[in-house]
């Protein structure tokens, strides 16, 4: 699995990006997409996921009602549209997906952690 991670840039404060996550190979549905974001000197930070099988996505609340995570299942392909941007939305965003076990039950599929695979990170910096 291969995950290719691009859309980033520079856009003032209240500006929109779209980063997209295009996915390798043949199992695409099989996996749940997250995408995670790192500013320098800070952790690692979820940011959205999303499951085809169980039609759950899944928010911070630092970015809940600005960023909304879609995919086109013909094109292998994860986005996520980020609305009214902030300078506290800088970091280097990663896409990474973990395996779906298919279940649909509150909190038995941690979105957080454990994934299988990674892609190279895109830049987003949103200036003041």
């Amino acid at each position: 699995v291969q995950l290719q991670a691009s859309g980033g840039g520079l856009v003032q404060a209240g500006g929109s990006l779209r980063l997209s996550c295009a996915h390798s190979g043949r199992t695409f549905s099989q996996y749940g997409t997250v995408w995670f974001r790192q500013d320098p000197g800070k952790e690692l930070e979820f940011v959205a996921a999303i499951r085809l099988r169980a039609n759950k996505t899944y928010y911070s609340d630092s970015v809940k009602g600005r960023f909304t995570i879609s995919r086109d299942n013909a094109k292998n392909t994860v986005y996520l549209q980020m609305n009214s941007l902030k300078p506290e939305d800088t970091a280097v965003y990663y896409c990474a997906v973990k395996w779906d076990n298919f279940c649909s039950e509150d909190g038995c599929y941690d979105p957080t952690s454990g994934m299988d695979y990674w892609g190279k990170g895109t830049q987003v910096t949103v200036s003041s």
